[in-house]
């Protein structure tokens, strides 16, 4: 069963960075496109940032520049490297995989398999 689990979260001053790892197990990596998705309370979950296995990116608006999402094939782990930080960022990051390629990478319908998550919490 395939199975995702985050690292990396934790708690940050405005402007800090914080780098997110997702490691996959029972799982043919290179077969999935990879996504990060973050929800804060009372809000929708939103995609971040997402990955395919010929290494193409996907950015939302509100993070380009600032994010850079990566992955290590070899290893089954994403990566999501969290520059400059702001308060409206603090959320529950989640690591997301769909079963193939997909028509809309940030679309969390289009993931089937979810990890439990990991707290982003930025103070100002």
């Amino acid at each position: 069963q395939v199975q995702l689990v985050e690292s990396g979260g934790g708690s940050v001053q405005a402007g800090g960075s914080l780098r997110l790892s997702c490691t996959a197990s029972a799982f043919t990596y290179n077969s999935y496109t990879m996504g990060w998705f973050r929800q804060a309370p009372g809000k929708e979950r939103m995609g971040v940032a997402a990955i395919n296995s010929d290494g193409n990116t996907r950015y939302a608006e509100f993070v380009k520049g600032r994010f850079t999402i990566s992955q290590d094939v070899a290893k089954n782990t994403l990566y999501m490297q969290m520059n400059s930080l702001k308060p409206e960022d603090s959320a529950m990051y989640y690591c997301a995989a769909a079963r193939r390629r997909v028509l809309w990478p940030l679309g969390k319908n289009e993931y089937s398999y979810w990890g439990q998550g990991a707290q982003v919490t930025v103070s100002s």
